[in-house]
């Protein structure tokens, strides 16, 4: 952002911002309305792991922004996500996928749907793939030590 320019980061973008996997774990610590949003596919849930945070006495929030394998953008996303959590337009939604791409598309879609404080999670649950195209390895939640578990 240049000293001129007035926007945001929520104009700039098209949501509130991003937020490394620690950061993420540093703000549901601090913050007992945060919620973690996990978009990626069940698939990803089940044979990959989720994020865990029974240390934080919390639950993951589970909405998928795809499905498998056509990885169609599931239409009742923001509704689905309504439904499985109390929201208020100001909630802060930290939202992870596998690699911090799926997860800025939905925070996009969070905001233009009305909510203030969506962040996207850089580097998502996997991270970018290594010299060997291999993911969970050079960044993301798991490489960053964060709690988490097979479902």
């Amino acid at each position: 952002m240049t000293e001129n320019d007035q926007s945001g980061p929520q104009e700039a973008l098209g949501y509130a911002g991003d937020m490394t996997p620690t950061e993420a774990w540093q703000a549901l610590t601090d913050n007992p309305k945060a919620v973690l949003l996990d978009v990626r596919t069940p698939e990803e849930w089940t044979y990959v792991g989720l994020p865990n945070l029974e240390a934080l006495q919390r639950e993951v929030c589970l909405v998928p922004w795809v499905f498998f394998p056509r990885m169609d953008i599931n239409p009742q996303f923001v509704e689905q996500l309504k439904a499985s959590v109390r929201l208020t337009p100001d909630t802060p939604i930290l939202i992870l996928c596998r690699s911090g791409v799926r997860s800025i598309a939905a925070a996009k879609a969070l905001t233009s749907s009305g909510f203030t404080d969506c962040y996207n999670i850089l580097y998502g649950f996997e991270g970018n793939p290594d010299t060997n195209n291999q993911r969970g390895k050079i960044s993301g939640w798991k490489v960053d030590g964060l709690a988490w578990r097979q479902k």
